[in-house]
């Protein structure tokens, strides 16, 4: 009789949710990639019904943290299938298992001299690829960490460890719709406001679909600014460290908390963060992993192109005056400009509220991925959560337009059109000129209901 009299009362938002169920379903145990038609297709649908939950019942908060749980355990089974970046977790989670150095070795190494070091290493470097397989690992301390765990509890199984993942995943997710809940109530912003978040199909099909541990460095970046927000600058330095034992991008919001902190407790800050970090490490030590991992990061900046924005500018102009591709050049200086910006917004700009500390944070990140040589899609996640402590929303018009890039997928050599990747850009940029009009230069940071 209650279940009965509460679909009664709830009909409508629960066949919604039944339908996002459905399409979810279609979307992580019936879709090739390469099926772009279809891919968009079930993506603007679940975007659409997204959209329609959160403007007709955002007042109900149990019904769509409920929704927000069922569409991520929709995926708990399934096998990713926009990216494949999985198998090389599986692949260090085991190495660690085993007892090897994931940063010491390349997958490659062993495949070629024909030592299987982890179970089923064979399928595990053919699925992650050659390009993966070739270099050593850049995934931080905790992200190998949670791969061992997946290793410790399934090691013989690739399902088993999706879904150890995916479940460590889920819960990264409750705890930051905890966090980002309490966090919106101390900064008096409509709390509803996780839910673009949180029931996000971007972030569900992305994080938990697709594995992707942003999900974990967010949930303990928005522990950290909890805590700032409390005063508890100590704890949150440590809790901030986590974030950047997970994914390095936390690291380029150090300089923004000088104002916030003062000279004394932000040195202090800085020195329980890094040494925090280094502490993960220290389980991995070896003279080697500071050539290997450096030139692993470096990668990102000097090889790998993909999605990119003001930096596929550069490069067309490279070509042009010097009739090839200048990426090794032009990702050189791209760490100094964003470096150089992140000091100027440091010095230059009001970041001792937590309002204005996080606006300032969605700023620099941002600048960064306009400058970037490599957007992966979920990359975008981090710049999506920020945005709900503001009133800037153009990470939720790019955590639509986003899924243009997977058009790369649909031939053999992934070569992106450049026209689509300038259409992803022009809706991006072009919102973000309308909302810079509308409320005013992300420098101020006044919030405003959305």
């Amino acid at each position: 009789m209650i279940n009965l009299t509460l679909f009664k009362l709830n009909k409508i938002p629960i066949l919604l949710a039944l339908l996002s169920v459905f399409l979810y379903i279609s979307f992580g145990y019936d879709l090739i990639r390469t099926d772009y038609f279809k891919l968009v297709s079930l993506y603007a649908a679940l975007f659409f019904l997204f959209y329609i939950l959160i403007l007709y019942y955002k007042d109900n908060f149990n019904l769509l943290v409920s929704f927000s749980i069922v569409f991520r355990v929709a995926f708990l089974f399934a096998i990713p299938n926009l990216s494949q970046d999985f198998y090389r977790f599986i692949w260090d989670g085991r190495m660690v298992f085993e007892g090897l150095n994931p940063y010491l070795y390349t997958p490659e190494s062993f495949i070629k001299a024909e030592v299987f070091p982890v179970f089923q290493a064979q399928e595990l470097y053919n699925g992650m690829g050659e390009l993966n397989g070739s270099h050593f690992s850049n995934y931080p301390p905790l992200n190998q960490f949670c791969f061992y765990l997946a290793a410790l509890l399934s090691n013989h199984s690739i399902l088993g460890s999706v879904i150890v993942m995916r479940i460590l995943i889920i819960a990264a997710d409750l705890g930051t719709l905890y966090f980002g809940k309490k966090l919106l109530k101390h900064l008096n912003i409509p709390i509803h406001n996780i839910f673009w978040y949180i029931l996000n199909p971007f972030i569900i099909i992305e994080l938990t679909g697709n594995l992707h541990f942003e999900s974990m460095m967010i949930f303990f970046l928005v522990w950290s600014l909890y805590l700032l927000n409390l005063g508890k600058w100590k704890f949150a330095a440590v809790i901030l460290a986590c974030s950047v034992s997970l994914k390095l991008i936390p690291l380029l919001f150090l300089p923004l908390l000088f104002q916030k902190l003062g000279f004394k407790k932000s040195i202090l800050f800085y020195i329980i963060v890094f040494s925090t970090t280094l502490v993960t490490f220290l389980p991995f030590y070896d003279i080697a992993i500071i050539s290997n991992y450096s030139n692993s990061v470096g990668l990102w900046f000097q090889r790998f192109e993909f999605n990119a924005s003001l930096y596929y500018i550069a490069r067309a102009i490279g070509y042009l005056f010097r009739g090839y591709n200048e990426i090794a050049i032009i990702g050189t200086y791209i760490p100094i400009i964003v470096f150089l910006f992140t000091l100027g917004i440091t010095f230059f700009k009001t970041n001792k509220t937590t309002t204005q500390l996080i606006v300032a944070m969605l700023l620099v990140l941002t600048f960064y991925y306009f400058t970037a040589t490599t957007v992966h899609p979920w990359y975008i996640a981090t710049l999506l959560i920020l945005s709900i402590f503001t009133k800037y929303k153009f990470p939720l018009v790019w955590s639509f337009v986003i899924v243009l890039s997977y058009l790369a997928y649909l031939n053999k050599n992934n070569t992106e059109n450049l026209y689509i990747v300038g259409l992803e850009y022009l809706i991006v940029y072009g919102f973000l000129i309308f909302e810079i009009i509308k409320k005013g230069p992300l420098n101020k940071s006044p919030f405003s209901k959305f």
